[in-house]
């Protein structure tokens, strides 16, 4: 450890000393690039020579960028996806700060063609990275009409759904829980609406998604898969707008427009279903009258921009499940209220040409609640987590061949598990479960470095620590600590490096390998992220996961970017992996950790992406042929088992053609291999009841699953002129157009005789949903 800290010494002695060198002889512009409509900045604009590519700067999460070059005249171009380029000849003899806004005014194929460096996927250093458009996203077709962001990430090749209309998602073999899921820098735990069907981002109030599944960068930390970032809209400062959308199942509505005028903007978007208030009065004569579901979600976000130097945001998200039961034949009932909040309060600070602030305070919370019952007996089981933290990130651009990220950040977690109250008529019970707190800190340096014309590196160091603290008592070792006392204490260092290497103008080699560490675990006894599912934090007995990742693709790049290729080939290697024992029943007053066993896991694949992006007919095929492997000493008697996430192939085919101004077609096809199951092989009786005997974990496969989904988009003719203040589309889309049964999960029926001694069992196959026709109405005033 000794040796290689020095070597990190070394090294920054020798790139502040050439970043000293090239001050003397270099001269930096900086600013903002931003929309000229709307005033939003725009994350990963491109900014070059013309005529010379190779020197280049990207706007980062904040819309800054810094290029520096020597002196000289100089023709700088401005590029982004869906905008016309912006061409400023500039006379570089001193540092310059140039804020630039980009007009919207091309098509959607030529924006490829002009709105991204060249070459862009081929010659960066990241692996496994996408950013996706909302405008891209909103041309696929969708289940009722609803747009959702984390199903068109499935369709990418290393990610797969959870499960038939499941939010829930696994990249490369890990599992829900380890994929950092943010919304405006705030984690967000659970990220389903109608129990996973949903997710809970609204697509009008997002800017940016990016998802990253190879080479996470060392300024996200705390889980093992993946990061799904999703950065919200600023609103618009020029003009007040609304847009919305009228489905079958919800309603939408955003408004934003300017407080002060390029000074300062607002934007608030809400979304809410009906399908349940709707039904009412078909329903009335039914067990199911005094029933009713719905969700809502509220976006909202405000800015200040006091100079070129300092800009302030303060954002927030809400939203809610509501679902209410009310028997009217049977004395029973049950209210499941669950949802989020964050809230982001941002500070970005210009210090000089080269070094860029950002400083965050984060809050957010997630609760699940069950109150249900009858007259005599009732309970209230509640569960949640929430994170107070503050975070620090810095940009440095010391010289053209280097870009540093380094900054640090603190969560001070609550998490509370399952805690029951209730009564059974004469008595009232407790679990008696306390909420456990723990510290969650981590600092982190990272630096992109261009060695030479084909040659790129960026590595990074992570430096964490997980403090659990009191009060805490275990039912395993009977400890009780005071509130505040340190119970458990964990260190971890997490080098992250890729690289890239340039075979020609349109090819390149890349690798990369990954170390991480989760101190925050996801206990699921299902195959999907559901809402009663219980978070809980690192403890004595329960170890941080750990897991390290090799990649190695190529790039290559076809017919001056019409086309773009790649395959990618991957190993995992995971450590202390959480599961539920084979005996396992769920119980809320057993002590959780008493519940659990530990292991290992492993998962190796190969992804092939094929993606046009120019002409009518866009998209992308892209397919993984992958194996995820568990291993636990106290499940299948230790011998090695395929897991839950083990999809062999899953294959994605996405296409969209622009038949003309007025019709716009999408389509969607998805095959994946069935998902693992633990079959059962025989049943037999003690105490003249049927008891089942399971077979081996996860030794039985469910049918493979596909479906074929189709979109048409109809703009009206009149509405093609872009000086038109309100303009409206009507999406109308086919889930599931031939009607696949896709299993959702197998259900058993026992016919037992007890006189005879014998037993019957018949196992069905559960389907979810069928072929579904929606329609929505979409409308823009401005």
């Amino acid at each position: 450890m000794e040796y290689f800290l020095r070597r990190i010494f070394i090294y920054f002695c020798l790139l502040f000393s050439t970043f000293s060198i090239d001050a003397q002889q270099n001269f930096t512009i900086s600013g903002y690039v931003s929309d000229m409509e709307s005033g939003e900045t725009l994350i990963g604009a491109n900014i070059y020579i013309k005529g010379n590519t190779e020197q280049g700067a990207t706007t980062n999460l904040y819309g800054f960028y810094s290029l520096t070059l020597p002196a000289g005249n100089y023709t700088i171009v401005y590029s982004y996806l869906g905008f016309s380029d912006t061409e400023k000849p500039i006379q570089l003899i001193d540092n310059q700060t140039i804020n630039t806004k980009l007009s919207q005014g091309v098509t959607m194929q030529e924006v490829v063609v002009t709105a991204e460096e060249k070459d862009k996927n081929v010659q960066s250093t990241e692996m496994g990275t996408v950013t996706m458009p909302v405008e891209k996203i909103k041309t696929l077709p969708v289940l009722f009409g609803e747009v959702d962001i984390l199903k068109t990430l499935q369709l990418l090749p290393g990610v797969q759904s959870a499960g038939e209309g499941s939010s829930g998602f696994y990249v490369r073999g890990g599992g829900p829980d380890q994929n950092l899921i943010l919304l405006d820098e705030a984690v967000v735990y659970n990220s389903g609406h109608l129990l996973g069907f949903f997710s809970v981002f609204n697509s009008d109030a997002i800017k940016n998604t990016t998802l990253i599944k190879g080479g996470m960068p060392s300024y996200y930390g705390g889980r093992l898969s993946s990061v799904v970032d999703v950065q919200m809209k600023e609103g618009n400062d020029q003009k007040l707008k609304a847009e919305g959308g009228i489905g079958l199942i919800a309603s939408r509505l955003t408004l934003q427009g300017p407080l002060v005028k390029e000074k300062s903007s607002f934007i608030i978007s809400a979304r809410r279903t009906y399908g349940f208030d709707l039904a009412q009065p078909f329903i009335t004569a039914t067990d199911f009258s005094g029933t009713n579901y719905y969700f809502y979600d509220v976006n909202a976000k405000v800015n200040y921009r006091f100079s070129d130097k300092d800009r302030l945001y303060l954002s927030a998200y809400f939203g809610q499940d509501v679902l209410k039961f009310r028997s009217s034949t049977r004395d029973f009932f049950f209210d499941l209220p669950y949802g989020n909040k964050t809230a982001t309060l941002r500070w970005n600070h210009v210090f000089n040409s080269k070094l860029f602030m950002n400083l965050s305070a984060i809050y957010n919370e997630y609760e699940f609640e069950f109150r249900g019952g009858q007259d005599v007996f009732k309970v209230d089981i509640y569960s949640g987590v929430r994170d107070y933290n503050a975070k620090l990130d810095f940009d440095f651009y010391p010289n053209p061949k280097h870009t540093l990220k380094f900054g640090a950040n603190y969560t001070y977690h609550k998490l509370t598990p399952n805690v029951a109250n209730g009564t059974d008529g004469t008595t009232v019970f407790s679990n008696n479960f306390i909420p456990t707190y723990a510290h969650d800190a981590a600092i982190y340096i990272q630096d992109d470095w261009k060695i030479n014309s084909r040659l790129s590196v960026n590595f990074g160091l992570r430096g964490t620590m997980f403090q659990q603290v009191g009060p805490y008592t275990s039912k395993i070792d009977a400890t009780v600590y005071a509130k505040g006392d340190p119970v458990k204490t964990y260190w971890n260092l997490e080098p992250r490096m890729s690289g890239k290497y340039s075979l020609s103008e349109t090819a390149s080699l890349k690798a990369g390998i990954t170390f991480t560490n989760q101190y925050i675990h996801l206990v699921s006894n299902s195959t999907s992220s559901l809402p009663g599912d219980v978070w809980v934090p690192s403890t004595e007995i329960v170890k941080p996961q750990k897991g390290v990742q090799y990649a190695l693709g190529y790039f290559k790049n076809l017919k001056d970017n019409t086309y773009e290729t790649s395959i990618e080939v991957y190993y995992k290697d995971l450590k202390n992996q959480i599961d539920y024992g084979e005996t396992y029943v769920p119980d809320i007053a057993n002590d959780l950790e008493s519940s659990f066993v530990f292991g290992s896991g492993k998962s190796y694949g190969m992804e092939l992406f094929f993606k046009k992006s120019k002409g009518n007919l866009t998209g992308w095929v892209g397919y993984t042929l992958s194996k995820t492997e568990r291993t636990f000493d106290d499940i299948n008697d230790g011998k090695t088992f395929d897991a839950t996430y083990d999809r062999r192939h899953d294959l994605s085919v996405v296409a969209n053609y622009e038949m003309s101004k007025k019709w716009t077609f999408g389509s969607a096809f998805v095959y994946g291999t069935g998902n693992t199951f633990t079959p059962i092989k025989s049943v037999y009786f003690i105490e003249q009841g049927a008891v089942a005997r399971y077979g081996n974990r996860n030794s039985a496969r469910i049918d493979p699953y596909h479906r074929l989904d189709l979109s048409a988009t109809l703009t009206p003719q009149k509405q093609f002129e872009k000086e038109k203040d309100f303009k409206s589309t009507w999406t109308f889309s086919v889930y599931n157009i031939y009607n696949r049964q896709n299993t959702f999960f197998i259900s058993y029926d026992f016919d037992t005789d007890i006189a005879g001694g014998t037993a019957k069992g018949t196992a069905y196959k559960v389907s979810l949903f069928p072929i579904i026709p929606s329609v929505t109405w979409n409308f823009k005033w401005r």
